[in-house]
């Protein structure tokens, strides 16, 4: 996803250097590049390094902050990481920082101009004023956390910060929140929930927890911590006061600075809890969760992780060079020995295009068949396709897919797509793609660095045997609707829409999206098929502190049925962007296995456990299924000479459940059947007729007045409709956003489709009669960037059109589909 040095082809420098004057050159005098340790992150006319993202999920970044009265321009100003080889950026004319103001240096994008080189891990930020002088410099040896910034803002030390603020004032506060409160009837009495919402543990030691009497004060004893994303509970007997009807809890840091506080006017029938823990607002909860997750009414609420508490380092210390990202584990040819009987897996590195293959020694350590890698290229053998996501399937014996975001020689071009290529070990110095499907089309807007993150496979056959529903015909999904498609759909995971869509990829190059399925994280680091489990995993990375959940197919559509935490000694800020879990269960357990994109301390790959039942069958067992005889090498379609394997029957993860707000996720697919008048002969819902929109039901819920593609919005339906099944539409053309039950406070979540059309619609709630509950209108507002320099004028009108003509240009030639030859294996 991060790339250590992004590259940039020249042509599109060039085009960007005459684009309306908008970028400088560095004067023929300039001495940028030189270097100086004896320069400071403070400039003597009040220019400072205010904060760093050198670990980003989309762009790295530099924030500049003025401390002068007056304001500087930047103009010409040229900007480097800690390698003089990269070619400086230059800030464009017209870049101005206001007095007090902050201006952000970000990393190129589709959208905006930006510098094209990665910060790393140890890495250096470097200004230069337009003669060529070093004026600002900052070093670091690791990855913040969090970012590195200045506390307090624009003049204190450079520290790990509680919350990235690109742009704004950054965070120095404590992360320490509280997060639920009993004060009526609780066990032994009333008590308060703190969480730590940042990634380092807190000494609660000398914090001073209060109501809302001063004269109520309790010292929190030396010794007390909370981990992050952890709860530590404060009880009535060591407090030594009771809360009331009508009171508030407030937490005071060491300094007696107000950290948090909470105010209620009535005992809540359950609790008060934050929702999300630590960041959300407070609302009565389905029911006490004392020092744990709390839980809420249509709400799938993170459970901690099942199995073993650790992470373990698999690779010998810089095994690999950083940047793995995509893992798939499938079973090996033969289990003659222990090593066999482990498997294999497959990896992806996305900086630099590499393909490993990694077998067992048997004794639990991992390591690749092909140490340097194998090179992988495009149809025509060009360009190094940023591989992010990586699986094998039943039906294509000879072969390994490969989900990309972009190719790294032209960097800031979006190009999501999956490449197949025909490989049974690796064993090949480079690989060129026999066949591209190339999806740009379905993401219009999509960043350059936010495109598909995670791949895999799932066969027909178990999709026909679940029920699964096509949201392309509306019916249940019927394979032989996509001649050539082979015997399964690729489920890929998107960065920038964090969410998951199943295609059907035909061998003449053509796709049909056939569903899509909203997810509760802010990204979506890679997606993983489970016939154990007979679920979907769907993984985020330290964005979501390491958090995976296992989605199950309920009517018709993949619903979240368990969000688990990352297991409990797993350092939550590990880039864990691939994951896979081993079909073979042993003593219990079966094997997860983790890649590290930030090559953390020179390691990439660990492994951990999921408990298993070795003794029921289709639960993982001790003999995997034999990996396919590669055969004809096809692509799908092509068949390929052995059949899908039957998935597992397994056991189903506990405890079950709704997707998050209660929503079914799914874009246009029909959730399912309902019962009534709202559902056709076969069982699908039926949308309303546009005649029973009329101004009568029209206002009687809420909604956000405008959303964008991708958007989770929450809908308001009433309290009186709380815990009844609800559908929830999208009008012009009908779509189906999912089916609901209402939560207790009478709302609802949808996701508004990815290829939703800008302009205005109509959100419809129905019963599941197909009665009309209310409807309000929603502008779809269109997919656009932002310029990436905050506090600047930015570009001018003309040389912005003229910079999004470019990138726009750029994207038609991206489209065209090529197919070339197969590789020679």
């Amino acid at each position: 996803m991060h790339p250590r040095a992004l590259r940039l082809g020249a042509s599109v420098v060039a085009a960007l250097v005459v684009v309306g004057g908008a970028l400088t050159t560095s004067p023929a005098s300039a001495a940028v590049g030189d270097d100086d340790p004896t320069v400071g992150a403070s400039a003597a006319n009040g220019l400072v390094v205010n904060e760093v993202e050198s670990n980003g999920d989309d762009t790295d970044w530099v924030e500049l902050a003025n401390t002068s009265s007056a304001a500087i321009d930047l103009s010409g100003y040229a900007f480097l990481d800690d390698d003089s080889s990269h070619e400086a950026y230059v800030l464009p004319t017209g870049s101005t920082i206001a007095a007090g103001g902050y201006f952000v240096i970000d990393q190129l994008s589709a959208t905006a101009p930006g510098f094209d080189f990665g910060l790393g891990g140890a890495d250096t930020v470097r200004v230069y004023d337009p003669a060529g002088d070093l004026v600002l410099r900052y070093a670091w040896t690791a990855h913040a956390a969090v970012t590195y910034g200045r506390c307090p803002d624009g003049t204190g030390a450079l520290v790990d910060t509680t919350a990235s603020t690109k742009g704004a004032a950054n965070d120095c506060s404590s992360p320490v929140r509280i997060n639920e409160v009993e004060s009526d009837g609780g066990t032994p009495g009333d008590w308060v929930e703190l969480t730590n919402t940042g990634t380092t543990t807190v000494d609660l030691g000398g914090y001073v927890f209060s109501d809302s009497d001063d004269a109520h004060a309790y010292a929190i004893p030396s010794g007390t911590s909370v981990a992050p994303g952890g709860f530590t509970v404060l009880d009535e007997q060591d407090f030594g006061f009771g809360l009331g009807k009508a009171d508030s809890a407030r937490l005071l840091d060491p300094r007696g600075t107000l950290v948090d506080s909470y105010s209620w006017t009535a005992h809540a029938a359950t609790t008060y809890g934050r929702n999300p823990d630590g960041t959300g607002a407070f609302a009565e909860t389905a029911a006490p969760t004392k020092g744990a997750a709390n839980r809420f009414a249509g709400v799938v609420t993170a459970e901690a992780w099942p199995g073993g508490p650790d992470e373990r380092v698999l690779d010998d210390e810089d095994t690999f060079t950083g940047d793995l990202s995509g893992i798939d584990w499938t079973p090996s040819a033969s289990a003659s020995t222990p090593a066999s009987a482990a498997g294999q897996l497959w990896a992806v590195q996305n900086g630099d295009g590499l393909l490993y293959h990694l077998t067992s020694d048997g004794a639990g350590g991992w390591a690749p068949t092909n140490a340097a890698g194998t090179e992988l290229h495009y149809a025509d053998g060009s360009g190094t396709p940023d591989a992010e996501g990586v699986t094998v399937t039943s039906d294509d014996p000879g072969a390994v897919y490969v989900s990309t975001e972009r190719n790294n020689d032209v960097s800031g071009t979006s190009r999501p797509a999956v490449l197949r290529f025909a490989t049974t070990d690796g064993s090949q110095t480079t690989l060129n793609a026999t066949d591209e499907w190339n999806l740009a089309a379905d993401f219009p807007g999509l960043g350059a660095n936010a495109g598909l993150e995670g791949v895999t496979w799932i066969p027909d056959s178990w999709l026909t045997a679940h029920g699964f529903a096509d949201e392309h015909t509306g019916a249940a999904y019927s394979p032989a609707t996509y001649a050539g498609h082979g015997d399964g759909l690729f489920f890929v995971g998107v960065e920038g829409t964090a969410s998951v869509y199943a295609y059907a990829l035909m061998s003449d190059g053509g796709s049909q999206r056939v569903a899509t399925i909203a997810t509760p994280f802010s990204v979506v680091a890679d997606v993983q098929f489970d016939p154990t489990l007979d679920a979907l995993w769907v993984v985020c990375d330290d964005a979501c502190s390491g958090r995976t959940a296992l989605y199950e197919v309920t009517d018709g559509a993949f619903a979240a049925t368990t969000v688990y935490g990352a297991p409990t000694n797993a350092d939550r800020a590990l880039a864990n962007e691939g994951f896979a879990i081993s079909g073979v269960c042993t003593e219990g357990a079966r094997a997860t296995f983790y890649a590290d994109d930030n090559d953390t301390d020179g390691f990439s790959l660990r492994t951990g456990t999921y408990p298993c039942d070795s003794s029921t069958p289709g639960d993982g067992g001790t003999t995997p299924t034999p990996t396919p005889t590669p055969g004809d090498g096809g692509t799908p379609g092509h068949g390929g000479t052995t059949p899908t394997p039957t998935p597992g029957g397994g056991s189903t993860p506990a405890p079950g459940g709704t997707a998050p707000g209660g929503t079914a996720p799914g874009g246009t697919a029909p959730g399912g059947s309902a019962p009534g008048s709202g559902t056709s002969p076969s069982g699908s819902p039926v949308a309303p007729p546009e005649a029973s929109l009329t101004q009568a039901n029209r206002g009687s819920l809420t909604a956000p007045a405008t959303a964008r593609p991708g958007d989770t919005i929450t809908v308001g339906v009433g309290t009186r409709y709380a815990g009844q099944q609800v559908l929830v539409w999208m009008f012009s053309t009908p779509t189906l956003l999912g089916t609901a039950t209402v939560a207790a406070d009478g709302t609802v979540t949808a996701t508004i489709p990815a290829d939703a059309p800008a302009g205005q619609h109509r959100i419809v709630v129905t019963a599941e009669d197909g009665t009309v509950l209310g409807w309000t209108t929603i502008t779809i507002d269109p997919v656009t960037g932002a310029l990436a320099f905050t506090g600047a004028e930015g570009l001018g009108v003309a040389a912005l059109a003229a910079f999004l003509l470019l990138v726009a240009g750029a994207g038609v030639l991206v489209l065209r589909r090529r197919r070339g030859t197969p590789a020679s294996e």
